[in-house]
């Protein structure tokens, strides 16, 4: 059960309290991780908590994933220069309820160490002011508060004191989850650590309680940009909001600096495959052994096994020139998310294709790349004449080495 060499080797320590190692030697230990329901999707920022969780777990572990609804109306201004907008009690509730099919795909809720959902919501919203400053606010000194990490960043740009009593409010869910589930043990990015050592101390001071803080580093990346995040914006959990394909692809254009640190961060793979790894990477790093490890597993533990096959062969085909006559219906019907799509019943020549597609400005600029020899049909350099199709009703366009378009024919 004491799986702390096993996350010290993946560099996933960051700070722990005195004596965990010990605590998880004696047997399981219920855990709990804070997730705010900012959005009703997580995204590829919170892959490193909920790993975490889950690899407690599967050492013999008990995981309780929180999600904020209480505190998620005020917003915690750890990592953040200014105030978060605040959000209505509807907003919050209902990106609460869209986490837990999402935590499904890391977390088993069944079984003898099952993983629990709790909200916040259910002890914050009921509590009154007064009790609130008599059962937390007198055991934290102003002097106390204002050493924390979180509150120092934001002293110059102001914080409000919304913001700014966060952290009780953190301290309160830690010790009524220690009180109500027996958790002995909060884990969280390394920003989070004045927080959690703040639920730490009123436990001590109230119930004389043993607990422990676990934290992981913050998300970087090599470049220095944030991790997560593409020109298009955040790459999210959810297959609406960001295309299996397209969250393939995310972890397939990791920076090689950062490959092999991700490779031990978000992985299951053991040890002895991680090094395996690791070797072939350092000796052919052009072919992209981490990333690809990476991509599939993460992939298909989000999307599934299926979803990770298809975004896998739709890759292939658009930046490894793979075959098209392998595709699946299931990736023909991927790409037709993922490059420019018409369907053009009775279509009988390449140029009528390249301009309905807008690879080409007009019939006389696609007969031009045709003469020149740049058009390719479902994989073979073109004249005129389109070929079979695939699947009996798909052209697959490529003009020059990378732009392609897709032609469906008929239902």
């Amino acid at each position: 059960m004491n799986l702390l060499p096993d996350l010290e080797w993946r560099g996933l320590v960051h700070q722990k309290t005195d004596g965990l190692g010990e605590a998880f030697s004696k047997g399981p230990v219920s855990v709990y991780c804070g997730f705010d329901p900012t959005a009703s999707s997580l995204h590829v920022g919170s892959l490193l908590p909920v790993m975490m969780l889950m690899r407690l777990q599967q050492a013999g572990h008990r995981p309780f994933a929180l999600v904020g609804g209480g505190t998620g109306m005020i917003g915690d201004p750890s990592g953040k220069t200014v105030e978060r907008q605040l959000n209505s009690l509807e907003v919050v509730e209902e990106n609460s309820r869209g986490l837990r099919s999402q935590l499904e795909k890391f977390l088993d809720f069944s079984g003898k160490n099952a993983a629990q959902m709790r909200n916040n919501a259910d002890w914050l919203l009921p509590l009154g002011a007064v009790d609130f400053m008599r059962e937390v606010g007198k055991h934290f000194t102003l002097n106390y508060m204002l050493a924390k990490e979180s509150v120092q960043m934001r002293m110059e740009s102001g914080i409000s004191y919304t913001e700014f009593s966060y952290m009780l409010l953190q301290a309160y869910d830690y010790r009524e989850l220690f009180r109500r589930e027996g958790v002995t043990l909060q884990i969280g990015g390394s920003d989070q650590w004045g927080n959690i050592t703040a639920g730490l101390e009123l436990i001590r001071r109230t119930d004389a309680g043993d607990c422990h803080a676990l934290t992981f580093p913050l998300m970087t990346t090599a470049s220095g940009a944030k991790f997560g995040k593409t020109e298009s914006g955040s790459v999210w959990l959810d297959p609406a909001r960001t295309s299996p394909y397209k969250f393939y692809q995310f972890w397939i254009n990791i920076d090689d600096r950062d490959a092999l640190r991700y490779l031990r961060f978000f992985t299951m793979l053991s040890r002895q495959e991680t090094e395996a790894i690791e070797k072939e990477m350092g000796a052919r790093p052009q072919d992209r052994g981490a990333q690809l490890a990476i991509a599939r597993e993460v992939t298909a533990r989000v999307h599934g096994a299926d979803a990770a096959r298809v975004a896998e062969d739709v890759s292939r085909l658009l930046f490894a020139k793979g075959d098209p006559e392998s595709l699946s219906d299931e990736a023909l019907d991927a790409l037709t998310r993922e490059v420019p799509f018409v369907e053009l019943p009775g279509l009988t020549n390449v140029i009528d294709g390249l301009v309905a597609l807008g690879l080409a400005a007009s019939k006389g600029a696609a007969r031009r790349l045709v003469d020149q020899g740049g058009v390719s049909v479902n994989g073979h350099r073109v004249t005129d004449s389109l070929g079979e199709p695939l699947r009996g009703r798909y052209y697959l366009i490529r003009k020059g080495a990378r732009d392609y378009g897709l032609v469906r024919t008929g239902t």
